[in-house]
C-alpha cells in the first residue's frame, strides 16, 4: 500500500506518505454518558441521534478517510489526527468500517475535561508507524487571566466550562503528544482542538493564544532534547494562519525559506492568503484546520521523509449542492447524518529511494 511515484526527474523515485487531520464533528455514540453533556446526541435528544444515523455517519467518515490524499497516494493517511470524538468506542467502531479495515489502524486517545466529552485522538497505520510514547498535556487557563472588558457570559459555550471550585479554570481539550517511528525515522505529533470562538473572537482570543504558547513550549522541550527533532502539530485551532495564536504565540512562517532553525512552517498560510478555507461561517471562509511542522521536515534532498506539499480535501460529495449552505461542507442535519462542517487537511511526506 505504500505510495511510490516518480517526480522531479525521470531517474528518481520517491516513497510517499500522507498525514492528515479531520474534525469529525460530533462523532457521538447513541449512549447517554452520565458524566458529560451528551444528552442531545441520543435517540430521545434534540438531535434524534439514532443507531441508523450513527452507523451512516461512520460509513461517511470512513469513505473520506480512505480517500484523503488520493490520487497522489493510493494509501490512506498513515497518521490521522481527529477532533470531536466522544470516546474510544466510536473510534473502534470507525476503524472497523469495511473501507478502513484493510489499513489496520491503531488508536491513541485520552478522555479530556471538555464538558461535552469531545476529545482529540490519533489513528495510525501499524504497518508504518510505531508509537513509543504518548501523553495528554492539559491546557491550564483561567477566566481571571482575561481582561474584565473582554469577559462575556457567552464565553460559557457548549465546549467550555468554568468552575468556581477550580479557581475559575476554563476546561477545554488537552493537547495530545505522540512520539514514534515512521518507518525508521523518529517523529513527534501534537493533536489539537483549541478553545472555540463562541462569545466572540476578541473575547476568547487569549484562550487560543495560551494554547499556542503551550504548543510552542512542547516543541521547545522536544528541540532541547534533539535540536533536529521532527515535530508536526495539527488540529482545529479555531484560528486561522494569520491570527496571533498561530503567528506569534506558536511562531509560524508561511514561506519555507523564512523558517529559522527552530522555527515552524505553516503551508496553509499561503492557502489562506489565496482565499481558501476548511470551514465557512456567514459566507466567510477560514482555515482553522492546519498541519504545521518544524524546519527539520524541510530538507531539500529528500534523503529522509520531508515535506512535499499540502492540501485541503474537498471531494465533490463533501460539498452541499443546494439551499442556503450551497458550497459549504455537507454536515449533519436532523433529517440525516452527513460528514462534517470541516474539510480535512493533509500533507505529503516523501523520501527518495
Amino acid at each position: 500500500m505504500l505510495g511510490v511515484f516518480q517526480a522531479y526527474s525521470q531517474s528518481k523515485k520517491y516513497k510517499i506518505h500522507s498525514i492528515a487531520f479531520y474534525n469529525l464533528e460530533n462523532l457521538y455514540d447513541t449512549v447517554d454518558d452520565a458524566f458529560t453533556n451528551d444528552d442531545e446526541w441520543t435517540p430521545n435528544g434534540s438531535q434524534h441521534w439514532t443507531t441508523e444515523k450513527y452507523e451512516q455517519k461512520l460509513k461517511n467518515l470512513a469513505r473520506v478517510i480512505s480517500e484523503i490524499g488520493t490520487p497522489e497516494n493510493s494509501n490512506a493517511p498513515v497518521l490521522l489526527g481527529c477532533a470531536e470524538v466522544e470516546n474510544r468506542v466510536v473510534l473502534e467502531d470507525l476503524i472497523k468500517e469495511p473501507k478502513l479495515q484493510q489499513f489496520d489502524f491503531g488508536i491513541i486517545h485520552f478522555d479530556s475535561p471538555d464538558k461535552r466529552g469531545i476529545d482529540v485522538a490519533l489513528l495510525y497505520q501499524k504497518k508504518y508507524f510505531r508509537p513509543t510514547s504518548f501523553s495528554n498535556i492539559p491546557l491550564i487557563i483561567y477566566k481571571k487571566n482575561i481582561p474584565k472588558a473582554e469577559v462575556q457570559s457567552e464565553i460559557l459555550d457548549d465546549e467550555i466550562e468554568i468552575k468556581k471550585e477550580n479557581k475559575n479554570r476554563v476546561f477545554t481539550r488537552d493537547q495530545l503528544l505522540v512520539s514514534g517511528f515512521l518507518e525508521n525515522e523518529e517523529i513527534h505529533i501534537i493533536v489539537n482542538h483549541w478553545p472555540s470562538r463562541s462569545g466572540g473572537e476578541k473575547a476568547t482570543t487569549l484562550f487560543r493564544e495560551a494554547a499556542g504558547k503551550l504548543n510552542r513550549k512542547i516543541i521547545d522541550s522536544l528541540q532541547q532534547i534533539n535540536p533536529k527533532a521532527k515535530v508536526m502539530t495539527m488540529g482545529d485551532f479555531n484560528d486561522g494562519p494569520l491570527n496571533n495564536s498561530i503567528k506569534i504565540a506558536l511562531g509560524t512562517e508561511g514561506r519555507k525559506n523564512e523558517v529559522l532553525e527552530f522555527g515552524v512552517f505553516n503551508p496553509f498560510e499561503e492557502m489562506a492568503n489565496n482565499g481558501m478555507g476548511t470551514i465557512a461561517f456567514r459566507d466567510s471562509w477560514n482555515i482553522f484546520d492546519q498541519i504545521m511542522m518544524t524546519k527539520s521536515f524541510l530538507e531539500s534532498d529528500f534523503s529522509n521523509f520531508s515535506f512535499w506539499k499540502a492540501g485541503i480535501f474537498k471531494a465533490p460529495y463533501l460539498i452541499e449542492t443546494s439551499g442556503q449552505y450551497k458550497g459549504y461542507p455537507l454536515r449533519n442535519t436532523l433529517a440525516k447524518a452527513g460528514f462534517s462542517d470541516h474539510f480535512p487537511v493533509y500533507v505529503y511526506l516523501i523520501k527518495e529511494f
